[in-house]
């Protein structure tokens, strides 16, 4: 029987097998003829590692369909407590009625009668939701149930095309390492909430561009960026860490390059809507600052165990303080490592920063750091450790909201339990954010640079010569068992061949 890696065609052999370098994948090989043994010839078979991690992950995400079916069928149209005992919720075949779509209403421009008068998101994602409208081929006549459920499947198919995208672009970004995608294509987490809401957008393109940059297209990423902004607005938050490493680095054409493509992709898409129907566009910014501390924060356990709630202004104020805190130790590290860092460990910190610190976290926002973990701490251990995390907070929201609307039934999570499953989210984050701090500090404990690459995903930062911030004197020395930085894609980082035990 073939091994578990010997399936790809063309494969270079600088390829890094992860069932040599890695327990549990080697572990998990098993199943298909175990790990690469020490004679294994790679480029025979018609399965590349891409083409095998697109078949996983239309694999995974047809399960995430399943697990919905309760819903399909009937939860989402009879009350709210079953939707949420099944948890298999969704806000894409309710906001096709509460948002106007099924009515024929235009986002932005329309008024809507509610609770809401305009589009709340961002408006690429506004033309996701419209695009997909368009192809529910349903006739106004038929029942309103039917016409979900026909949205919810449109949704459903588009949303599959961009979790291909968004796992072929992470096999692609590490050239030597395309088998990590694997961990983008069987996250738990990805296929429980893949088709929550509209966020596989923002992370395919955001996905897109961490490839660019790794070419070496750097207007290409920052047009694939200020397009993610205009879908989500957490991809804006990569230029801060790419502008500390280019500082670093000197490569201040590339990082204005990358910038100006941003800033005009972004204009491109908003600018229009922005002019003709200011009211609608501006929702999604107020409607963000507006709202109230809500789920999955830690702001609502502080608020639930004190019985004193927080008046949004404070919120608002105190987040942006913290964010504000989180990200200049996040550059202070960038600029005073002994080595420069990986784009993507920065990139990882920094949202998860934003995520740690916001006023809610709903369960879908586990998609923005999946590919940014993959790429910046690759090991399997961490991610299932952490992706267990967020499995149980997918639960324990649900089950909570089970609890809060059953009446006197009390059927699901209570208050106290449903704070013990933001807590796992929250410690399973900072258990990843731990991990890759110290990989900065200490690149040999670094899964990537373990074989002496320096910076992959980097672009032109990869091998590019590292200099000291003049502002915060950084030390040049070498730190100790590093060799000293060199030009092009090969650095010793610690000792070569011998596994991280990590």
């Amino acid at each position: 029987m073939p091994s578990a890696e010997d399936t790809s065609v063309h494969q270079q052999p600088s390829v890094v097998p992860p069932t040599r370098q890695d327990e549990i994948a080697a572990a998990g090989s098993e199943l298909i003829g175990g790990p690469a043994g020490r004679w294994a010839r790679f480029g025979s078979g018609p399965l590349t590692p891409v083409r095998v991690i697109v078949l996983v992950t239309i694999g995974m995400f047809a399960l995430g369909m399943v697990q919905k079916i309760p819903c399909y069928d009937w939860a989402w149209f009879r009350g709210t407590s079953s939707q949420y005992t099944h948890a298999c919720y969704s806000d894409i075949p309710h906001l096709y009625v509460g948002r106007g779509f099924a009515d024929g209403l235009v986002p932005y421009v329309d008024r809507l009668t509610g609770d809401m008068a305009y589009l709340e998101y961002p408006v690429l994602t506004g033309l996701f939701m419209q695009v997909a409208s368009w192809l529910t081929l349903t006739p106004s006549s038929d029942p309103v149930q039917q016409r979900e459920q026909m949205y919810w499947m449109v949704n459903a198919g588009m949303l599959m095309i961009c979790a291909v995208i968004l796992a072929v672009c992470v096999a692609r970004t590490h050239r030597r390492r395309p088998w990590d995608g694997l961990l983008v294509a069987l996250a738990p987490a990805l296929a429980l909430t893949a088709t929550i809401n509209w966020d596989l957008l923002a992370v395919a393109l955001t996905a897109g561009a961490m490839l660019m940059w790794s070419r070496g297209r750097n207007l290409f990423f920052g047009v694939l960026i200020g397009l993610a902004t205009a879908a989500k607005l957490y991809p804006v938050l990569l230029l801060g860490p790419l502008l500390v490493l280019c500082w670093r680095a000197g490569r201040w054409r590339e990082y204005g390059s990358a910038f100006l493509g941003a800033a005009a992709a972004w204009l491109l898409v908003n600018l229009p809507v922005m002019a003709y129907a200011p009211e609608g566009w501006k929702k999604f910014y107020t409607f963000s600052q507006e709202r109230q501390i809500d789920y999955g924060s830690f702001w609502l356990i502080i608020t639930q165990r004190t019985g004193r709630p927080i008046d949004v202004g404070t919120v608002n104020t105190a987040s942006v303080l913290l964010m504000i805190v989180l990200c200049a130790g996040i550059a202070g590290l960038g600029l005073t490592a002994r080595r420069r860092p990986r784009f993507a460990q920065l990139a990882f910190l920094v949202v998860a920063a934003f995520i740690l610190t916001n006023k809610v976290y709903s369960p879908q926002y586990v998609l923005w750091l999946i590919p940014l973990a993959a790429l910046a701490r690759p090991r399997w251990r961490d991610f299932l450790i952490w992706q267990a995390c967020e499995v149980m907070y997918f639960l324990g929201i649900w089950f909570y909201l089970a609890y809060t609307t059953s009446g006197d039934k009390h059927q699901g999570l209570p208050q106290e339990g449903y704070q013990v499953a933001i807590a796992l989210h929250l410690l399973g984050t900072l258990y990843l954010c731990a991990l890759i701090v110290r990989d900065i500090l200490r690149p040999d404990r670094d899964p990537v640079r373990r074989d002496g690459s320096d910076d992959p995903s980097g672009g032109v930062l990869d091998g590019a010569p590292d200099r000291s911030a003049p502002l915060l004197r950084v030390r040049s020395q070498p730190a100790r068992h590093e060799a000293p930085a060199v030009e092009g894609p090969r650095v010793e980082w610690g000792t070569p061949g011998r596994a991280v035990s990590d």
